[in-house]
């Protein structure tokens, strides 16, 4: 679910929600998400992240939400050369987010993949090849063989 036309090399994000909002605007800029559903979209993911961060640990967050607006998963990955402070589970900042969007009532299907997804970024391993990564084509390829791996 991401292409390179999706990922973001260096967020410019200090926070979550400006993180949320840098991957949604991303979203909008390549047209995997009608500028008219921007401001709904962003509000069923602060709300989602309001209940409880996605800042899941090891520097990574996954913000998500699933809603009526995307008829079909939609991610966006973004990479942070410095910090963002995403209120993670573990009190460490986050390097590495990816946005996921899902179309409703589908959560619970996509759950498992997102949960493996998580697990993969989260070994370190993985975490220091994507944030040495030099461009999105190297983000991909890296992502790609975490999946097959």
């Amino acid at each position: 679910i991401l292409s390179e036309a999706q990922i973001i090399t260096d967020l410019r994000a200090t926070n979550r929600w400006e993180a949320i909002d840098e991957l949604i605007d991303h979203l909008v800029k390549i047209g995997n998400v009608e500028f008219r559903h921007r401001a709904a979209i962003a509000a069923a993911v602060r709300k989602r992240e309001s209940a409880m961060s996605t800042g899941i640990g090891r520097g990574v967050g996954i913000p998500h939400a699933s809603t009526h607006l995307v008829h079909e998963v939609v991610a966006a990955f973004g990479r942070s050369k410095s910090q963002i402070n995403f209120d993670a589970e573990d009190g460490q900042p986050v390097r590495l987010a990816v946005l996921v969007l899902i179309p409703k009532g589908q959560l619970e299907r996509h759950r498992p993949s997102m949960v493996e997804f998580a697990k993969l970024l989260q070994k370190s391993d993985s975490c220091h090849a994507l944030i040495q990564a030099p461009d999105a084509r190297a983000i991909v390829k890296i992502i790609r063989g975490l999946r097959s791996s």
